[in-house]
């Protein structure tokens, strides 16, 4: 009877706590449920990606974003490296619903012993840490998120399948620095590619999962090499390896090392374009967003312009002297070639310099241990140019020998020459800036806005405005020839004084060389840069007229000073702005607008952004009355992505099913008569004796034509040039607006570098000059006058003209009025 009660008794104790338990899940439904996120949210994740930038030919430049990921699909994954997570982290994954009540019940015991707050997880299914990762508070552990992991585990599971569960939880943790997923795991630890890896290097991996921003394998090898022992022998319990492939791989080290993005072509400038066009078009996010993004950049071109500036201002620095050493360390008997290498790590390789500390001084050579290589000898021939820095203009004495430039201790900078040699550099505080485009469409080939990224990221191609000089010239000339100069025009090269618009302003522009040539012709005063000629030529046409014809040019006129200081190039611009202003003498007379981004394409490989930039075409039959000034650029957003691209990249207009139907023609705004004469005037800075560019003879071809400047106290140096192909800008100067020194013009600042780069860059393009357009003519003319001559004149030669304002062959008593001369 006893027994029978006390049955009866635990039958209605354990049917109550059974009816509790249902009474209270079902109430912890009804209230959760309604509370919990739409889990479609998780079928369409888009997982955060870098944003990958790269070069026209597919050279790799830059990988930019908060995340490193490379999303994979579970078929990709390698079994192995999935047994080796299930192992580990949730054994019956296949098997159970999504949760696990002994896990609840151990965070329940920690909940109690911590008094309300238990920071020891229980053993959370992946199902569960999925939801926790995407939609709850992992900021602290308590029972209420326990509850809703298991519910939210529930409904994971009903409607995504467990295959995509797992490819979701393998694609999105964060397993250590900045990779997410398994797949840039595999590239930040071992560099390669997830099915290349071994088994010890997964089980490392799989390992990650429980603390990785503190046990991985960079931060805390023993803590990660333990943990992937652990998961080893999960791997044993659980039959997914046997004895003899356990017993192999427990005794192999850890091989694990950090490996960022190896960068195939040096363009930071360009990347940091891209960077902020997207962010500027597309948001915040666009960097994490994995779009691939192919530029216009040459890989040739790009590397040319690298070595060419840097090669420029290391010459320049060293024709003005040694600064000294960038640092002094007193080496001690204690410190022995370890220690020194750990000080010299912690100077940066800047450029192509590498730092350097001098051991030991011999007579004409010094023994000094390099960053990354060790012990070298240095010999006289790559240390004797350091005479000691004084001024831009003047040096110390020549040194004798290795003690009159060394100290022991004395941290340098040295690179390695062609031969293998290393040479003693400095970093120079000089800058640079070259720029590269194709005339004929505004593609980038090539652009360095710098010395070094990492030293200073402005850019000086886009952001630095500085006075052009000289280099302004062809478009006051361009402007003189549309109001009726000639190429043979006499404009009399003498002192003058111009009155501004203000009483008392008053500017007397002078030659470089301080002389005056008097009558000269318009092809001589631009192939010797003659200032005097420039100022009167825009005095006689008029400011408003000069401006007017300028801002066909791409110029701002609305920025310029309206003075005749302009005629020197006073207002600062941009080498960009140069480029554009050039291209139009260089493609015969039409605007175009540089650009950079031919196209990019979403994190699925779909085209999403394509350039369909404006052409100029000098025998289409129709040339469109458009403004042909950007890039334009076509985008068609797959469904899935139309909401995260809101704003275009340029002007963009949507990709037509045949492009060539909308093909965009360049608009001429220039005379093509006036753009050939401005060119044939420019060939002579470049092949004419005594032309301020004859050091680009060198180069040997005859289509090309430019123009030097430089500005007053020689604080800016220039050289544009180009030929039918290329238009590339290369400037140098200080980005305090220093001197550069009296003798630092132009021809020799800057020109070495376009020399250098150009050498290269034209190297597959025909030396070929664009054809005459029709309307003008060849006429005879006598070098002194510019007037047309007979043959056998002494120095007679054939000069170009536009046939409207040609001078007529003179005969005697025939009225002169037609040369055009200013006096």
């Amino acid at each position: 009877m006893k027994l029978h009660y006390m049955l009866r008794l635990a039958f209605k104790i354990s049917l109550f706590i059974l009816l509790t338990g249902i009474i209270s899940f079902a109430g912890l439904f009804l209230y959760i449920w309604p509370q919990l996120p739409d889990i479609e949210e998780l079928r369409d994740v888009r997982l955060q990606t870098p944003l990958r930038i790269y070069s026209h030919d597919g050279s790799f430049i830059r990988e930019i974003g908060e995340v490193r990921r490379v999303p994979l699909k579970i078929g990709e994954i390698p079994p192995i490296l999935i047994q080796a997570v299930l192992a580990t982290e949730d054994t019956r994954f296949y098997q159970h619903p999504g949760f696990d009540w002994l896990g609840i019940a151990r965070a329940a015991i920690g909940f109690i012993k911590a008094g309300g707050v238990s920071q020891q997880g229980g053993a959370s299914t992946i199902t569960m840490q999925l939801a926790g990762h995407f939609y709850l508070d992992r900021s602290e552990i308590t029972i209420k998120r326990k509850i809703m992991e298991a519910f939210l585990s529930i409904k994971i599971e009903r409607e995504l399948s467990k295959d995509e569960i797992l490819e979701l939880y393998l694609n999105t943790y964060y397993l250590g620095h900045r990779a997410y997923g398994v797949g840039a795991a595999a590239q930040v630890y071992y560099g390669t590619t997830i099915e290349n890896l071994t088994l010890t290097q997964y089980t490392m991996i799989a390992g990650l999962f429980q603390r990785p921003g503190k046990d991985n394998p960079i931060s805390n090898p023993e803590a990660s090499f333990n943990r992937r022992n652990h998961v080893l022998n999960r791997m044993l319990t659980e039959g997914y390896i046997t004895k003899e492939e356990f017993n192999a791989t427990i005794a192999m080290p850890e091989t694990a090392s950090l490996h960022l993005p190896a960068v195939e072509l040096e363009a930071p400038y360009v990347a940091e374009m891209v960077r902020l066009k997207l962010i500027e078009d597309y948001g915040e996010d666009a960097v994490n967003e994995g779009y691939k993004v192919h530029t216009t950049i040459q890989r040739v071109n790009q590397s040319t312009a690298n070595r060419a500036l840097r090669k420029a201002l290391q010459e320049y620095d060293q024709r003005h002297g040694y600064h000294g050493p960038e640092h002094h360390l007193e080496i001690t008997q204690e410190m022995n070639a370890e220690a020194v290498e750990q000080f010299l790590s912690t100077f940066s390789i800047i450029g192509n310099m590498r730092p350097a500390i001098i051991t030991s001084i011999l007579e004409t050579s010094v023994v000094a241990q390099i960053q990354g290589t060790g012990r070298v000898e240095m010999y006289w021939e790559g240390m004797n140019w350091a005479r000691r820095y004084i001024s831009e203009n003047r040096r110390g004495p020549e040194p004798k020998s290795a003690a009159d430039i060394f100290q022991v201790g004395d941290i340098v900078r040295v690179m390695q020459d062609e031969y293998g040699q290393w040479l003693l550099t400095q970093i120079p505080a000089v800058e640079g800036a070259l720029i590269s485009v194709d005339p004929n469409n505004g593609s980038l080939l090539a652009l360095v806005g710098g010395f070094d990224f990492n030293r200073s990221k402005f850019n000086r191609v886009t952001q630095a405005r500085r006075q052009p000089g000289s280099s302004f010239k062809p478009f006051i000339y361009s402007a003189a020839l549309e109001h009726g100069y000639t190429a043979a025009s006499l404009v009399n090269d003498a002192p003058i004084t111009v009155t501004g618009q203000n009483s008392g302003d008053v500017w007397r522009p002078q030659n470089d060389n301080q002389r005056s040539y008097g009558p000269v012709r318009l092809r001589r005063a631009i192939t010797r840069s003659l200032n005097q000629v420039s100022a009167r030529l825009l005095e006689d046409i008029g400011i408003d007229n000069g401006l007017q014809h300028l801002a066909k040019f791409g110029f701002d006129i609305n920025r310029m000073p309206h003075n005749f200081t302009i005629a020197l190039g006073s207002e600062g611009i941009s080498p960009w702005e140069s480029a554009t202003a050039y291209s139009v003498l260089a493609n015969g007379g039409y605007h175009i607008e540089p650009y950079f981004i031919e196209r990019i394409e979403d994190y699925k490989g779909n085209v999403v952004y394509q350039a369909n930039p404006t052409l100029v075409c000098d025998t289409c039959d129709e040339q469109p009355e458009q403004t042909g000034s950007a890039p334009a650029v076509a985008i068609t957003p797959s469904t899935a992505d139309a909401e995260a691209i809101t704003q275009p990249v340029g002007n963009l207009s949507p990709t037509p099913e045949h492009p060539d139907q909308t093909r965009q023609y360049a608009r001429r705004v220039v005379d093509a008569r006036n753009v050939y004469v401005i060119n044939s005037l420019t060939r002579s800075v470049i092949h004419d004796p005594g032309g301020t560019g004859s050091r680009a003879q060198v180069l040997n071809r005859k289509d090309l034509s430019g123009k030097t400047g430089t500005t007053n106290d020689q604080r800016d140096a220039w050289f544009a040039g180009y030929n039918s192909s290329v238009v590339t800008i290369a400037w140098v100067g200080f980005d305090d607006f220093s001197r550069l020194g009296s003798t630092e013009f132009g021809s020799r600042a800057a020109l070495p570098m376009w020399i250098d780069y150009m050498r290269i860059a034209l190297a597959d393009i025909p030396d070929v000059i664009k054809p005459e357009p029709p309307g003008l003519i060849n006429i005879l003319i006598d070098p002194d006058t510019g007037r047309p001559t007979a043959p056998g004149t002494p120095g007679a030669f054939l000069e170009i003209f536009n046939e409207v304002n040609a001078p007529k062959k003179l005969n005697e008593g025939e009225d002169s009025s037609v040369i055009q001369d200013l006096f």
